[in-house]
C-alpha cells in the first residue's frame, strides 16, 4: 500500500490542482510500479510560510523582502 506525503506552502492551491495531484501522482505509481491505485493514498500537508524555511529564512520573510 503506497503512501505518498505532499507538502506544499499554504498558499491558495485551489481544489482542482490538489485533485490533480493526488490523480497523477496515484496514476505515477501504476506506471511506473505497477501499484494498484485503490490502495494508494496521498496526502498533502499545506504547510503556513512562516512554518517553512529556504536558507536560514522563512519563506514569509522571502517574499517580503523580493517584493520590494
Amino acid at each position: 500500500m503506497p503512501y505518498v506525503n505532499i507538502k506544499i506552502t499554504r498558499e491558495g492551491a485551489t481544489a482542482e490542482q490538489k485533485a490533480a495531484l493526488i490523480q497523477g501522482v496515484t496514476q505515477l505509481l501504476v506506471d511506473v510500479l505497477g501499484k494498484n491505485p485503490q490502495t494508494t493514498m496521498v496526502v498533502i500537508d499545506e504547510v503556513e510560510t512562516d512554518n517553512w524555511g529556504i536558507g536560514g529564512e522563512s519563506v514569509s520573510v522571502r517574499k517580503r523582502r523580493d517584493s520590494v
